[in-house]
């Protein structure tokens, strides 16, 4: 079996890894550029109604999938490790119920209840919202050292290495 990503022949058991919502079998070296899958999702299954109606015999619903964020989600910013923990801290701190802080937040308490238990991860809008509401910060800052460090290497880019020739007409 080859390997989805780089095409080399996969020695021992194949990963299976989603990297920007695609599911793929990778080799171990190929593992670290998305997010592993314990199970294949299937996103052509279609699950039947409960009970269906006598207008709606024969159809089904599709399923809805949530998938977790990788490594290409974060460019904007990294979200600390412990956000649930610092979000629940912080409206308890309030002293406000996860109903009352959706309300304030204009959400649904379900997202609230995700985010604190760290099924989910918020999105940019609502991670607004919660620091704005809560008075807390949820996205790490580089700090004046790691920035004095990366200002003193200059690295090169594809640019440097290129020469760019103008088309003559």
């Amino acid at each position: 079996m080859q390997c989805e990503m780089c095409g080399e022949p996969i020695h021992g058991t194949p990963k299976l890894v989603r990297v920007e919502g695609a599911e793929l079998q990778v080799c171990s070296r190929c593992e670290k550029y998305g997010t592993e899958v314990q199970q294949p999702r299937r996103t052509d299954v279609r699950r039947p109604a409960a009970r269906p109606s006598p207008g709606t015999a024969g159809k089904v619903s599709p399923v809805a999938v949530q998938r977790k964020r990788d490594m290409f989600d974060y460019m904007g910013g990294d979200i600390v490790d412990d956000y649930s923990e610092r979000i629940r801290k912080a409206r308890m701190a309030k002293e406000l119920s996860q109903k009352d802080l959706a309300m304030q937040m204009k959400e649904k308490e379900l997202l609230i209840k995700k985010i604190e238990k760290g099924e989910l991860i918020p999105e940019e809008d609502v991670r607004k919202k919660l620091e704005k509401v809560l008075e807390i910060k949820l996205v790490d800052t580089i700090t004046d050292e790691t920035e004095k460090k990366t200002l003193g290497k200059i690295t090169q880019t594809l640019g440097d290495l290129t020469i760019i020739r103008k088309a003559r007409k």
